[in-house]
């Protein structure tokens, strides 16, 4: 799995910003449930659990968070912000 972990959180926009919030989740949830038998086997349980979604979306609000400040809020050497 270390592989797969990425070498920086520095990203160039939000967008990426974003992805990589995501994929450090879905590495979360791997590393807690290696056997992905299991992952295949519950995914439809808590894809249709309006409580385990909410949930998911706090993990990666969580990690976009972090992202986020990593990365100054994506803001250049002037101050202003990449749209």
């Amino acid at each position: 799995m270390a592989s797969e972990f990425p070498a920086s959180l520095v990203t160039p926009n939000a967008e990426e910003g974003l992805q990589l919030a995501i994929r450090l989740a879905r590495l979360g949830v791997k590393a807690v449930q290696p056997d992905m038998d299991i992952l295949r086997r519950l995914r439809p349980k808590y894809s249709e659990d309006a409580h385990e979604l909410i949930a998911s979306s706090h993990v990666i609000a969580v990690h976009f968070q972090t992202i986020a400040r990593v990365n100054d809020y994506w803001r250049d050497q002037e101050g202003s912000c990449d749209k």
